[in-house]
């Protein structure tokens, strides 16, 4: 079975979404408005941050946000409160479902773009000046987001109704039949190698590289500072390199281990043949591992924001602003 298939937590052989014993759920728990202020911040534009740093950082906060309403909010959440609502229909059902893969290959490739465009920033001083602009930066993410959700398209048709009642078909089960035929296999394969195992290896590639040449360069600078003066000096461009460097490794770091243990599973099981795993008994490690996993990969759209807040100062004063905002009106209205 599709490794895809499990990602939302769908159980093909219930013929229904498992949401009552998903450890997934757990994603639900964090605010959901972390990336709706992360937005609201970094469009005003005075984070001190460049315009293409911005275009790529509201991009993963757009992105994020989507995958938190379609797969916790509206896959996860509204289901198993509100069982066979409009949501449940098959339509709606696989629409969800497209949107869900949509969003999250979203989310994966702008990471990998904007770790792509740090490193031509910060390695390639000749590149910089052509790639990293904010024209460059709307083009990539417009296309890697169209791309996204056309390779997602054939999600759709790949569900059918688990029943139907008075003429309307409900719930999405997966068509097995279609599942083994070999477009079908070929397809996943594809899919399995452009998210997430090909965007693993490419961000650590890229960031191993982009840490060499740091490294590299603040001890041919820090080596001309001491001929020079003669002796250790504070050096405001090295700091500032590094502290530059510090969101980029976070958010990359962020992404590796969030998807970590669904890239364990998928390498494991190909190596045992053994089929993905789809019940609902906690007492089966197969069954903790790939529930921690989605869990993990869910609450990643929730993180990004505090790395944000934690790394960049001027962040930090703009939202402590907004907080500030309401008590400071309710202030004035009482004066």
């Amino acid at each position: 079975m599709s490794y895809a298939l499990r990602i939302v937590g769908l159980c093909p052989e219930r013929g229904y979404l498992s949401m009552d014993d998903s450890l997934s759920t757990l994603a639900d728990l964090m605010p959901k408005f972390t990336n709706l202020a992360a937005i609201a911040i970094l469009l005003r534009g005075k984070c001190g941050l460049s315009k293409c740093i911005t275009y790529y950082l509201v991009a993963m906060a757009v992105t994020d946000l989507v995958v938190i309403i379609t797969a916790v909010i509206l896959n996860r959440t509204v289901n198993m409160y509100f069982p066979l609502s409009v949501l449940s229909i098959t339509p709606v059902c696989k629409l969800i479902f497209v949107l869900i893969y949509g969003s999250r290959d979203c989310s994966v490739w702008v990471t990998v773009m904007f770790t792509f465009d740090r490193h031509i920033a910060i390695c390639c001083q000749k590149l910089k000046t052509t790639y990293c602009t904010e024209r460059t930066a709307a083009t990539v993410i417009g296309i890697v987001c169209a791309v996204s959700c056309m390779m997602n398209v054939p999600w759709y048709f790949i569900y059918k109704p688990s029943f139907a009642a008075n003429g309307v078909p409900w719930l999405c089960e997966v068509n097995l039949i279609l599942t083994r035929e070999p477009p079908w296999i070929a397809y996943d394969w594809i899919h399995r190698i452009l998210t997430p195992c090909f965007p693993f290896f490419l961000i650590l590639l890229l960031n191993v590289f982009t840490v060499r040449h740091i490294l590299a360069a603040n001890r041919t600078r820090r080596r001309l500072l001491n001929n020079r003066n003669g002796d250790n000096h504070s050096d405001p461009e090295t700091e500032c390199r590094i502290k530059s460097i510090v969101l980029l490794l976070l958010i990359s770091c962020c992404f590796i281990l969030s998807w970590l243990l669904i890239f364990i599973k998928i390498i494991y099981l190909e190596i045992v043949k053994m089929p993905y795993f789809s019940g609902s008994n906690f007492k089966d490690p197969r069954f903790f591992l790939e529930e921690s996993g989605y869990m993990l990969q869910l609450l990643s759209s929730c993180i990004n924001p505090f790395i944000y807040v934690g790394t960049q100062k001027k962040i930090r004063d703009q939202l402590k602003s907004g907080l500030k905002y309401p008590l400071t009106l309710f202030v004035r209205l009482l004066k």
